[in-house]
């Protein structure tokens, strides 16, 4: 299968499934998105010791499971028997961290579409890509984009997988500023930049659209319907979404 991309941005990108309503990067949270009308799920990924992608944001278990430890230290199947939902229930579950395979074929099944943001994983940036890769060949679904805020692995992704698209995430303009973001966007063919809600205005937005750059809006805080259509107005492609009850 030569890796392709058929993604369409939506409007409304469900934020590690629905985080404000079930356990983040869970498959519980992502169908409970495609339940409440999402067409489309952000997850967070990385590598397990051996190698197995899967679903968690931090570079530790403690937070999102009741294990602790760095994630890259532990097998697939070690981290798989944690419980996933007792920090977001206070109480015992069932609930799992998924395998990215599990994730794609719920996906798949559901014919929805998926963001899948590329997380830093010391050391292990190109590996987690080339896995990452091999488990969407084998699921041979396209309606899929990339992005992460490490513009390493945002490159190597376009190195290996040209066709595939990929958005570059810059929580500082301090840092990169816009200027060198627009420039970094157009020089590996990323079609989109994800901002922070903090940092946004109508000048940035101009500034990313007269160069063919789409934008797409994170927040710490679950975005409202209010702030939602004010963003859309002023021509922001997408917006990332922990509660989307009230667009419903």
């Amino acid at each position: 299968m030569r890796l392709n991309s058929n993604f369409k941005l939506p409007k409304l990108i469900g934020h590690r499934g629905v985080k404000d309503l079930k356990p983040e990067n869970t498959i519980e949270s992502i169908s409970a998105a495609f339940d409440i009308g999402l067409e489309c799920v952000e997850i967070d990924v990385k590598i397990s010791k051996d190698y197995i992608p899967l679903l968690i944001h931090d570079d530790t278990l403690d937070r999102t499971t009741n294990g602790s430890g760095l994630v890259c230290d532990f097998s697939f199947r070690e981290i798989n028997q944690l419980d996933a939902g007792y920090y977001f229930y206070k109480s015992k579950t069932d609930i799992k961290v998924p395998s990215l395979r599990s994730v794609l074929d719920l996906v798949k099944k559901n014919k929805k579409s998926l963001n899948i943001e590329l997380k830093p994983n010391e050391n292990f940036e190109a590996l987690n890509i080339k896995k990452v890769l091999e488990e969407i060949k084998k699921a041979s679904y396209e309606n899929i984009y990339f992005s992460s805020f490490n513009l390493s692995s945002c490159i190597d992704l376009k190195v290996n997988a040209p066709d595939l698209l990929c958005g570059f995430l810059n929580d500082d303009f301090n840092q990169i500023n816009i200027s060198e973001t627009i420039d970094i966007c157009k020089k590996y063919n990323f079609f989109s930049c994800g901002i922070n809600l903090n940092s946004f205005s109508r000048s940035i937005a101009d500034q990313f659209l007269a160069n063919d750059i789409k934008i797409t809006i994170y927040s710490d805080k679950n975005i409202s319907i209010n702030e939602a259509q004010s963003l859309w107005n002023n021509k922001v492609t997408s917006i990332f979404i922990d509660n989307p009850k009230e667009y419903f």
